[in-house]
Protein backbone atom coordinates (compact mmCIF):
# COMPACT_ATOMS: atom_id res chain seq x y z
CA UNK A 1 0.00 0.00 0.00
CA UNK A 2 1.75 3.47 -1.14
CA UNK A 3 2.48 5.92 1.49
CA UNK A 4 -0.04 8.59 2.48
CA UNK A 5 0.37 12.21 1.31
CA UNK A 6 0.54 13.06 5.17
CA UNK A 7 3.97 11.11 6.67
CA UNK A 8 1.83 8.13 8.42
CA UNK A 9 3.56 9.09 11.76
CA UNK A 10 0.23 9.32 13.54
CA UNK A 11 -2.39 7.02 14.84
CA UNK A 12 -4.91 9.14 13.87
CA UNK A 13 -8.51 8.37 15.54
CA UNK A 14 -11.67 9.04 13.22
CA UNK A 15 -12.97 12.23 15.06
CA UNK A 16 -11.98 15.14 12.02
CA UNK A 17 -13.10 18.61 13.71
CA UNK A 18 -13.63 21.40 11.34
CA UNK A 19 -14.91 24.45 13.37
CA UNK A 20 -14.79 24.91 17.47
CA UNK A 21 -16.43 27.13 19.80
CA UNK A 22 -15.20 27.40 23.25
CA UNK A 23 -14.98 24.24 24.80
CA UNK A 24 -16.56 22.43 22.41
CA UNK A 25 -15.09 20.82 18.68
CA UNK A 26 -17.58 20.19 15.66
CA UNK A 27 -16.60 17.52 12.92
CA UNK A 28 -17.01 17.47 9.34
CA UNK A 29 -19.78 15.26 9.74
CA UNK A 30 -21.66 17.72 12.70
CA UNK A 31 -20.79 15.72 15.61
CA UNK A 32 -19.78 17.37 18.90
CA UNK A 33 -17.36 16.66 21.24
CA UNK A 34 -16.95 18.55 24.41
CA UNK A 35 -12.53 18.96 24.18
CA UNK A 36 -11.24 18.07 27.29
CA UNK A 37 -7.85 18.24 25.81
CA UNK A 38 -7.67 21.06 24.11
CA UNK A 39 -5.14 20.41 21.41
CA UNK A 40 -2.80 18.70 24.75
CA UNK A 41 -2.77 21.45 26.79
CA UNK A 42 -2.69 24.07 23.92
CA UNK A 43 -6.06 26.01 23.37
CA UNK A 44 -5.91 27.78 26.72
CA UNK A 45 -8.78 30.35 25.56
CA UNK A 46 -10.58 27.28 24.25
CA UNK A 47 -11.85 27.75 20.63
CA UNK A 48 -12.57 31.32 18.49
CA UNK A 49 -11.65 33.12 21.25
CA UNK A 50 -12.58 36.90 19.87
CA UNK A 51 -9.36 38.61 21.56
CA UNK A 52 -7.47 35.93 19.81
CA UNK A 53 -9.56 35.91 16.42
CA UNK A 54 -9.09 39.72 16.68
CA UNK A 55 -5.19 39.57 17.16
CA UNK A 56 -4.60 37.82 14.52
CA UNK A 57 -7.05 38.95 12.10
CA UNK A 58 -5.68 42.45 12.74
CA UNK A 59 -2.21 41.74 12.83
CA UNK A 60 -2.26 39.51 9.65
CA UNK A 61 -3.53 42.55 7.69
CA UNK A 62 -0.93 44.34 8.96
CA UNK A 63 2.41 42.65 8.89
CA UNK A 64 3.13 39.24 9.54
CA UNK A 65 7.33 38.22 9.09
CA UNK A 66 9.94 40.39 8.05
CA UNK A 67 12.60 38.03 9.79
CA UNK A 68 15.15 38.88 13.17
CA UNK A 69 17.51 41.03 10.78
CA UNK A 70 15.54 44.03 11.77
CA UNK A 71 14.20 45.15 15.10
CA UNK A 72 11.22 44.31 16.44
CA UNK A 73 8.90 46.20 18.50
CA UNK A 74 5.85 44.00 19.24
CA UNK A 75 8.65 41.21 20.38
CA UNK A 76 10.27 44.05 22.81
CA UNK A 77 6.36 44.40 24.01
CA UNK A 78 6.20 41.15 24.94
CA UNK A 79 9.43 40.20 25.87
CA UNK A 80 8.94 42.59 28.74
CA UNK A 81 5.82 41.88 29.34
CA UNK A 82 7.04 38.21 30.26
CA UNK A 83 10.24 39.28 32.37
CA UNK A 84 7.78 41.51 34.16
CA UNK A 85 5.78 38.70 35.09
CA UNK A 86 8.36 36.01 35.87
CA UNK A 87 11.62 35.29 37.06
CA UNK A 88 13.75 35.68 33.67
CA UNK A 89 15.58 38.74 32.66
CA UNK A 90 15.72 38.14 28.89
CA UNK A 91 13.76 35.36 26.60
CA UNK A 92 13.48 33.91 22.95
CA UNK A 93 10.60 33.28 20.83
CA UNK A 94 10.50 29.74 19.58
CA UNK A 95 8.19 28.23 17.42
CA UNK A 96 7.53 25.22 19.34
CA UNK A 97 8.22 23.77 22.99
CA UNK A 98 10.79 21.31 21.30
CA UNK A 99 12.28 24.16 20.10
CA UNK A 100 12.41 26.27 23.85
CA UNK A 101 14.03 23.19 24.82
CA UNK A 102 16.55 22.98 22.53
CA UNK A 103 17.38 26.50 23.27
CA UNK A 104 17.13 25.85 27.02
CA UNK A 105 20.03 23.25 26.54
CA UNK A 106 22.30 25.25 24.66
CA UNK A 107 21.88 28.35 26.91
CA UNK A 108 23.10 25.89 29.97
CA UNK A 109 25.99 24.17 27.74
CA UNK A 110 27.16 28.31 27.11
CA UNK A 111 26.64 28.81 30.41
CA UNK A 112 29.29 26.90 32.10
CA UNK A 113 31.47 27.46 28.44
CA UNK A 114 32.14 30.67 29.17
CA UNK A 115 32.30 30.65 32.96
CA UNK A 116 35.58 28.38 31.78
CA UNK A 117 34.15 24.90 32.20
CA UNK A 118 33.65 23.55 28.92
CA UNK A 119 33.60 20.15 30.67
CA UNK A 120 30.54 20.52 32.62
CA UNK A 121 28.11 19.72 29.51
CA UNK A 122 25.72 16.86 30.84
CA UNK A 123 22.54 17.76 31.99
CA UNK A 124 20.36 15.13 34.89
CA UNK A 125 17.02 14.78 33.46
CA UNK A 126 14.49 11.95 34.58
CA UNK A 127 12.58 9.39 33.43
CA UNK A 128 8.82 8.91 31.88
CA UNK A 129 9.83 12.92 31.17
CA UNK A 130 8.99 14.03 27.65
CA UNK A 131 10.54 17.23 26.35
CA UNK A 132 9.90 17.11 22.50
CA UNK A 133 10.85 15.34 19.05
CA UNK A 134 13.56 16.98 17.95
CA UNK A 135 17.15 14.92 18.14
CA UNK A 136 18.37 17.07 21.09
CA UNK A 137 14.80 16.52 23.04
CA UNK A 138 14.92 12.62 22.85
CA UNK A 139 18.39 12.61 23.69
CA UNK A 140 17.16 13.93 26.72
CA UNK A 141 14.72 11.52 26.94
CA UNK A 142 15.00 7.75 28.81
CA UNK A 143 12.19 6.33 26.74
CA UNK A 144 12.83 3.39 24.33
CA UNK A 145 9.96 4.58 22.27
CA UNK A 146 10.97 8.02 21.63
CA UNK A 147 14.66 6.94 21.11
CA UNK A 148 14.24 3.97 18.65
CA UNK A 149 15.79 3.93 15.63
CA UNK A 150 17.10 7.60 16.18
CA UNK A 151 20.82 6.47 17.75
CA UNK A 152 23.60 7.92 17.83
CA UNK A 153 21.69 10.04 19.96
CA UNK A 154 23.30 13.66 21.05
CA UNK A 155 25.17 13.14 24.00
CA UNK A 156 25.59 15.06 27.26
CA UNK A 157 22.83 13.30 29.17
CA UNK A 158 22.17 11.44 32.54
CA UNK A 159 18.90 10.20 33.46
CA UNK A 160 17.43 10.04 37.36
CA UNK A 161 14.03 8.65 38.58
CA UNK A 162 11.50 11.22 38.46
CA UNK A 163 11.11 12.40 42.51
CA UNK A 164 13.44 10.80 43.72
CA UNK A 165 16.28 13.60 45.35
CA UNK A 166 18.52 11.90 46.60
CA UNK A 167 19.00 9.79 43.17
CA UNK A 168 18.80 12.57 41.42
CA UNK A 169 22.20 14.25 43.26
CA UNK A 170 23.97 10.86 43.54
CA UNK A 171 24.25 11.21 39.46
CA UNK A 172 25.90 14.87 39.76
CA UNK A 173 29.47 15.09 38.92
CA UNK A 174 32.31 17.13 37.05
CA UNK A 175 30.65 16.82 34.14
CA UNK A 176 27.59 18.18 35.29
CA UNK A 177 25.70 21.22 34.16
CA UNK A 178 22.87 21.26 36.19
CA UNK A 179 18.81 20.07 36.11
CA UNK A 180 16.07 19.62 33.35
CA UNK A 181 12.91 18.82 34.73
CA UNK A 182 8.98 19.20 34.49
CA UNK A 183 7.52 20.23 37.75
CA UNK A 184 4.89 18.24 36.87
CA UNK A 185 5.08 15.56 34.08
CA UNK A 186 2.51 15.63 31.51
CA UNK A 187 3.14 13.06 28.93
CA UNK A 188 4.31 10.71 31.90
CA UNK A 189 0.74 10.97 33.73
CA UNK A 190 0.29 14.10 35.81
CA UNK A 191 2.72 13.30 38.20
CA UNK A 192 3.52 15.67 40.25
CA UNK A 193 7.10 16.39 41.38
CA UNK A 194 7.10 16.80 45.78
CA UNK A 195 7.99 20.31 47.41
CA UNK A 196 11.25 18.49 48.69
CA UNK A 197 12.40 17.13 45.21
CA UNK A 198 12.24 20.69 43.52
CA UNK A 199 13.23 22.57 46.47
CA UNK A 200 16.30 20.06 47.35
CA UNK A 201 17.02 20.60 43.05
CA UNK A 202 17.18 24.22 43.88
CA UNK A 203 19.37 23.90 46.84
CA UNK A 204 21.85 21.54 45.17
CA UNK A 205 22.01 23.94 42.18
CA UNK A 206 22.82 26.87 44.34
CA UNK A 207 24.91 25.02 46.20
CA UNK A 208 27.20 23.66 43.90
CA UNK A 209 27.17 26.14 40.55
CA UNK A 210 24.75 24.38 38.41
CA UNK A 211 21.52 25.49 36.67
CA UNK A 212 17.81 24.28 37.39
CA UNK A 213 16.18 24.08 33.57
CA UNK A 214 12.48 23.90 34.18
CA UNK A 215 10.18 22.39 31.11
CA UNK A 216 6.98 24.59 31.90
CA UNK A 217 5.81 23.73 28.18
CA UNK A 218 2.68 21.74 29.38
CA UNK A 219 2.41 22.80 32.91
CA UNK A 220 2.61 26.25 32.33
CA UNK A 221 1.12 29.24 31.19
CA UNK A 222 -1.74 29.14 34.13
CA UNK A 223 -2.32 25.32 33.74
CA UNK A 224 -2.33 25.00 37.61
CA UNK A 225 -3.66 27.93 38.59
CA UNK A 226 -0.42 29.79 38.91
CA UNK A 227 1.41 31.59 36.01
CA UNK A 228 3.83 28.80 36.08
CA UNK A 229 3.80 25.59 38.15
CA UNK A 230 7.07 26.35 39.86
CA UNK A 231 5.38 29.09 41.89
CA UNK A 232 3.74 25.78 43.75
CA UNK A 233 6.94 25.44 45.43
CA UNK A 234 8.39 28.48 46.17
CA UNK A 235 11.70 28.06 43.44
CA UNK A 236 12.64 29.78 40.64
CA UNK A 237 14.52 28.51 37.57
CA UNK A 238 17.88 29.74 35.72
CA UNK A 239 16.16 28.54 32.27
CA UNK A 240 12.52 27.88 31.39
CA UNK A 241 11.08 26.30 28.21
CA UNK A 242 7.64 27.48 27.40
CA UNK A 243 4.97 26.73 24.87
CA UNK A 244 1.57 25.23 24.34
CA UNK A 245 -0.89 27.62 26.30
CA UNK A 246 1.42 31.07 24.77
CA UNK A 247 -0.39 30.84 21.80
CA UNK A 248 -3.46 29.95 22.83
CA UNK A 249 -3.03 27.53 19.21
CA UNK A 250 -0.86 29.53 17.54
CA UNK A 251 2.71 28.03 17.26
CA UNK A 252 4.35 29.99 19.63
CA UNK A 253 7.35 28.80 22.25
CA UNK A 254 9.63 30.72 24.65
CA UNK A 255 12.95 30.52 26.70
CA UNK A 256 13.01 32.19 29.31
CA UNK A 257 16.39 32.79 31.07
CA UNK A 258 18.23 35.10 34.20
CA UNK A 259 20.72 37.37 33.11
CA UNK A 260 23.14 34.92 34.86
CA UNK A 261 22.30 32.07 32.46
CA UNK A 262 22.33 33.54 29.45
CA UNK A 263 25.20 35.59 29.81
CA UNK A 264 26.75 33.33 27.33
CA UNK A 265 24.20 33.88 24.55
CA UNK A 266 25.49 36.72 22.33
CA UNK A 267 25.02 37.36 19.07
CA UNK A 268 25.73 34.12 16.23
CA UNK A 269 25.32 31.96 19.11
CA UNK A 270 21.61 31.01 18.45
CA UNK A 271 18.69 31.86 16.24
CA UNK A 272 15.27 31.15 14.15
CA UNK A 273 14.05 32.78 10.90
CA UNK A 274 10.00 32.25 12.16
CA UNK A 275 10.98 32.94 15.86
CA UNK A 276 9.45 35.92 17.05
CA UNK A 277 7.50 36.66 14.13
CA UNK A 278 5.33 39.88 14.32
CA UNK A 279 1.87 37.65 14.01
CA UNK A 280 3.48 34.93 16.82
CA UNK A 281 3.71 38.31 18.97
CA UNK A 282 0.53 39.61 18.48
CA UNK A 283 -0.75 36.75 19.35
CA UNK A 284 0.92 36.02 22.45
CA UNK A 285 0.40 39.46 23.50
CA UNK A 286 -3.39 39.00 23.18
CA UNK A 287 -3.40 35.56 25.09
CA UNK A 288 -1.30 37.17 27.93
CA UNK A 289 -3.65 40.16 28.22
CA UNK A 290 -6.10 38.04 28.95
CA UNK A 291 -4.34 35.49 31.05
CA UNK A 292 -3.27 38.35 33.37
CA UNK A 293 -6.72 39.80 33.98
CA UNK A 294 -7.99 39.91 37.10
CA UNK A 295 -9.52 36.80 38.43
CA UNK A 296 -8.28 34.64 35.77
CA UNK A 297 -5.99 32.30 37.16
CA UNK A 298 -8.36 32.43 40.95
CA UNK A 299 -11.08 30.98 37.86
CA UNK A 300 -8.54 28.05 36.73
CA UNK A 301 -7.47 27.27 40.41
CA UNK A 302 -11.46 27.05 41.82
CA UNK A 303 -12.87 25.65 38.64
CA UNK A 304 -9.89 23.07 38.97
CA UNK A 305 -10.22 22.65 42.01
CA UNK A 306 -14.46 21.54 41.49
CA UNK A 307 -13.12 19.41 38.68
CA UNK A 308 -10.79 17.66 40.99
CA UNK A 309 -13.26 16.84 43.71
CA UNK A 310 -16.17 15.83 41.11
CA UNK A 311 -13.65 12.96 40.00
CA UNK A 312 -12.60 12.33 42.87
CA UNK A 313 -16.82 11.80 44.11
CA UNK A 314 -16.95 9.90 40.87
CA UNK A 315 -13.62 7.48 40.96
CA UNK A 316 -15.67 4.98 43.84
CA UNK A 317 -18.37 4.36 41.73
CA UNK A 318 -15.98 3.09 39.27
CA UNK A 319 -13.46 1.30 41.29
CA UNK A 320 -13.18 -1.54 39.31
CA UNK A 321 -12.10 0.33 36.66
CA UNK A 322 -10.17 3.84 38.46
CA UNK A 323 -7.55 3.91 40.94
CA UNK A 324 -7.41 7.54 41.54
CA UNK A 325 -7.15 11.33 40.50
CA UNK A 326 -3.72 13.13 40.75
CA UNK A 327 -2.84 17.01 39.07
CA UNK A 328 -3.35 20.50 39.89
CA UNK A 329 -5.64 23.24 39.00
CA UNK A 330 -6.85 22.37 34.85
CA UNK A 331 -3.73 19.95 34.41
CA UNK A 332 -5.64 16.64 35.82
CA UNK A 333 -5.16 12.62 35.73
CA UNK A 334 -7.25 9.82 36.10
CA UNK A 335 -5.13 6.44 36.93
CA UNK A 336 -6.82 3.75 35.51
CA UNK A 337 -6.55 -0.46 36.02
CA UNK A 338 -6.55 -1.04 32.55
CA UNK A 339 -5.08 0.09 29.21
CA UNK A 340 -5.88 4.57 29.47
CA UNK A 341 -5.49 4.91 25.45
CA UNK A 342 -8.71 2.22 24.93
CA UNK A 343 -11.07 3.68 27.30
CA UNK A 344 -10.13 7.45 26.21
CA UNK A 345 -11.07 5.81 22.46
CA UNK A 346 -13.88 4.60 24.07
CA UNK A 347 -15.01 7.74 25.93
CA UNK A 348 -14.15 9.94 22.40
CA UNK A 349 -16.57 7.64 20.12
CA UNK A 350 -19.11 6.79 22.22
CA UNK A 351 -19.82 9.49 24.44
CA UNK A 352 -18.26 12.90 22.76
CA UNK A 353 -15.63 13.63 25.29
CA UNK A 354 -12.03 14.19 24.23
CA UNK A 355 -9.35 13.59 26.74
CA UNK A 356 -5.72 12.17 26.26
CA UNK A 357 -3.70 9.37 27.49
CA UNK A 358 -0.52 9.40 29.23
CA UNK A 359 1.90 7.21 30.78
CA UNK A 360 1.16 4.49 33.96
CA UNK A 361 -2.22 4.37 32.53
CA UNK A 362 -3.51 7.70 33.38
CA UNK A 363 -6.63 9.95 31.19
CA UNK A 364 -5.66 13.10 30.98
CA UNK A 365 -8.22 16.04 31.42
CA UNK A 366 -6.64 19.53 30.42
CA UNK A 367 -9.74 21.83 28.73
CA UNK A 368 -9.55 24.86 28.08
CA UNK A 369 -8.61 27.33 30.83
CA UNK A 370 -11.81 29.21 30.20
CA UNK A 371 -14.18 26.15 31.32
CA UNK A 372 -16.70 26.78 32.99
CA UNK A 373 -19.08 24.99 35.70
CA UNK A 374 -21.77 23.09 32.78
CA UNK A 375 -18.74 22.01 31.28
CA UNK A 376 -17.21 20.55 34.28
CA UNK A 377 -20.36 19.04 35.19
CA UNK A 378 -21.00 17.76 31.49
CA UNK A 379 -17.36 16.33 32.18
CA UNK A 380 -17.67 14.56 34.55
CA UNK A 381 -21.25 12.61 33.44
CA UNK A 382 -19.95 11.88 30.13
CA UNK A 383 -16.83 10.19 32.62
CA UNK A 384 -19.14 8.42 34.50
CA UNK A 385 -21.15 7.43 31.79
CA UNK A 386 -18.62 5.96 29.56
CA UNK A 387 -16.77 4.23 33.07
CA UNK A 388 -20.86 2.49 33.59
CA UNK A 389 -20.61 1.06 30.03
CA UNK A 390 -17.26 0.37 29.84
CA UNK A 391 -15.51 -3.39 29.33
CA UNK A 392 -12.10 -3.63 28.97
CA UNK A 393 -10.35 -6.24 26.88
CA UNK A 394 -9.41 -9.60 28.01
CA UNK A 395 -6.00 -8.81 27.58
CA UNK A 396 -5.72 -5.71 29.37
Amino acid sequence: MPITPLMPVYPRCGVRPVRGEGCYLYGEDGARYLDMAAGIAVNALGHGHPKLVEAIAAQAATLMHTSNLYGSPLGEQFAQRLVDATFADTVFFTNSGAEAIDCAIKTARRYHFVNGNPERHTLITFDTAFHGRTLGAISATDQAKMRDGFEPLLPGFKYGKFDDLDAALALIDDNTAGFMVEPIQGEGGIRVASQAFLQGLRKACDERGLLLVLDEVQCGYGRTGKMFAHELYGITPDIMAVAKGIGGGFPLGACLATEEAAKGMVFGTHGSTYGGNPLAMAVGLAVLDVIQEPGFLDHVASVGARLKGALEQMVPNHDHLFEGVRGEGLMLGVKLKSDARAFVAHARDHHGLLTVSGGENVVRILPPLVIGEAEIAECVEKLSEAARVYVPMADE
